[in-house]
């Protein structure tokens, strides 16, 4: 690969890893995107639903019309972060890209962003044969895939997608992910005066707490997980708080499992709530579905060949988390999520390496050359 390619590729993810963008402010960076794609001679289309989900851009969609027979593909990238903490200044050390202030470095996503902008570029620029290819950008992913939800999948021609959205070594193509239930939940007892009526008070904390202590949490197994991740209650520290609110979710690959776990934490939270005479509600809600691929499947294979040709070994992984790729194979679409070499993702620790920025540029073309044929 050449030196110039090199500077472009990291040119690009440093000045977009520069611009904040956490989940509804992403303006500054679908700016940039639309004006890149703009300077490669394509009309980007950017939908409204920006407002109803609480984003200052709306999804970037745009098509590159077939030179040839083949698969068509579409790209999908989020151009929202976790939110920074301070300034994003990122520094290259010894072939690293990390950054110079105890925060994120925004890898996540950005640096799929860079690949499928200059993959894209150089497609063009090249006038590379193709069997026609997209790109979305979405809003809001990391705070519940919000963007990829509203976006109206009617737009896109192409069946198969990738997205690069998971923090391993460049080669891992995850088959599947799991299913997610949030779980909202609020304890209701009776306040008393701390001090001089404590045994007239129902602490909605204490049955909290209690129900916390009894629910099955962490790795339940290979394909489960649950986790109970804010807290809130009371009003003062010497009244008996007669309310306290928890968040918890559940995931599985397996749907049965994942109801299992669910009852599990509403068999806890009745025994809690009996046992300190308070009431409990929750509300459940969706979050996003399982999906499962199989390494004879189109997309996957696709993926193998693309990653031998730029010499990776591909590797098979199932994932814990989410991605876009959830919302779009649960509406039919057959999407796969790709490593990216980005690593210690939301965290002052994130890195990615120079060499894996370059390499999925080179991925990424050959994933458009491997559906031509």
């Amino acid at each position: 690969m050449g030196l110039s390619v090199a500077a472009e590729v990291l040119d690009l993810f440093c000045e977009l890893a520069r611009l904040p963008s956490p989940p509804g402010e992403e303006r500054a960076v679908a700016d940039r995107v639309v004006a890149f794609l703009s300077d490669c001679g394509l009309t980007p289309f950017e939908d409204a639903t920006g407002p109803s989900v609480g984003s200052s851009m709306g999804n970037i969609h745009v098509s590159v019309e077939p030179t040839s027979r083949g698969e068509p593909l579409f790209f999908c990238a989020h151009l929202d972060t976790v939110p920074p903490t301070d300034v994003i200044e990122p520094r290259v050390d010894d072939g690293i890209v990390r950054n110079a202030r105890p925060t994120i470095l925004g890898a996540d996503n950005k640096a799929a962003v860079v690949a499928m902008l200059e993959a894209t570029r150089r497609l063009l620029a090249e006038r590379r044969d193709h069997a026609g290819i997209e790109l979305l950008f979405t809003s809001k992913e990391e705070v519940g895939l919000l963007g990829a939800f509203a976006f109206d999948q009617a737009r896109l021609r192409a069946r198969t997608g990738y997205v690069y959205d998971s923090a391993s070594a460049i080669g891992e193509v995850i088959l599947g992910a799991p299913s997610a239930q949030q779980i909202e939940i609020s304890f209701h007892g009776r306040a008393a005066h701390a001090g001089m009526y404590p045994e007239e008070g129902r602490s909605a904390v204490v049955a909290a707490a209690r129900a916390i202590a009894e629910m099955p949490l962490g790795r339940i197994d290979e394909e489960t997980t649950a986790n109970v991740g804010l807290i809130s209650g009371g009003t003062a520290p010497n009244i008996v708080p007669e309310w306290c609110s928890l968040r918890a979710e559940a995931r599985s690959h397996d749907e049965r499992k994942l109801a299992d776990e669910v009852q599990a934490i509403q068999d806890a939270l009745s025994f809690a709530a009996g046992l300190g005479e308070c009431t409990v509600e929750t509300t459940l809600t969706r979050s996003y579905d399982a999906y499962r691929f199989k390494r004879d499947e189109l997309p996957v294979r696709l993926a193998a060949e693309a990653l031998r040709r730029c010499g990776f070994e591909p590797r098979y992984a199932l994932s814990g988390g989410a991605a876009d790729a959830n919302v779009f194979n649960a509406r039919g679409l057959r999407c796969v999520n790709l490593a990216n070499g980005m690593a210690e993702i939301h965290t002052p620790n994130e890195h990615i390496a120079v060499v894996d920025l370059e390499a999925m540029v080179e991925v990424t073309l050959a994933l458009v050359e491997a559906a031509r044929a």
